[in-house]
């Protein structure tokens, strides 16, 4: 195993926000275990694993976000010092399924996990360039400004990251 994948773990566990490592064999088991139902998802883009055939619901539309108890998105890149996921945006709806349902399940592949942010700016650089542009979200949504650190304001309110495995 990586320091970065060590790091990313211990960073997690830090934060309270449940991970589970699978393979792609294992994928569709992990998924279901890691979910709430109803559960609406994107595209993951990743060879050998689908949300095809599970209980998560596609394309995302505005009634299955609003009645969505899970979001599940891929992850672009997940920085192991912070245990920070890399959302990026895209014409799938990715930001919004990860903010909007109250638990937001995220699929990042073990070789996207990055030591810290700096490792993490040619992906940036090269989406900024293209003109897209991404979410860096740490744990749940928290906010202090109504006068007590409030969870679940600016998005989710549980997080769980499946870490996908490569062969």
């Amino acid at each position: 195993m990586s320091t970065a994948l060590s790091t990313f773990e211990s960073s997690l566990d830090r934060l309270e926000v449940g991970w589970t490592r699978t393979t792609p064999d294992g994928f569709g088991d992990a998924l279901a275990s890691a979910i709430d139902p109803p559960a609406v998802g994107v595209p993951l883009g990743i060879d050998g694993v689908s949300l095809d055939g599970t209980a998560v619901e596609t394309p995302p539309t505005p009634r299955l976000l609003r009645e969505a108890n899970t979001g599940v998105t891929r992850a672009g890149k997940a920085i192991a010092r912070y245990g920070t996921l890399v959302v990026d945006s895209d014409p799938e709806g990715t930001e919004p399924v990860s903010l909007y349902p109250p638990t937001h399940v995220a699929v990042v592949r073990e070789s996207d996990v990055l030591p810290d942010v700096e490792s993490a700016s040619d992906h940036l650089g090269a989406r900024f360039a293209d003109g897209g542009s991404s979410v860096f979200a740490t744990g749940v949504s928290s906010t202090g400004d109504m006068g007590a650190l409030v969870e679940g304001v600016h998005g989710p309110k549980h997080v769980h990251v499946l870490i996908l495995e490569e062969r």
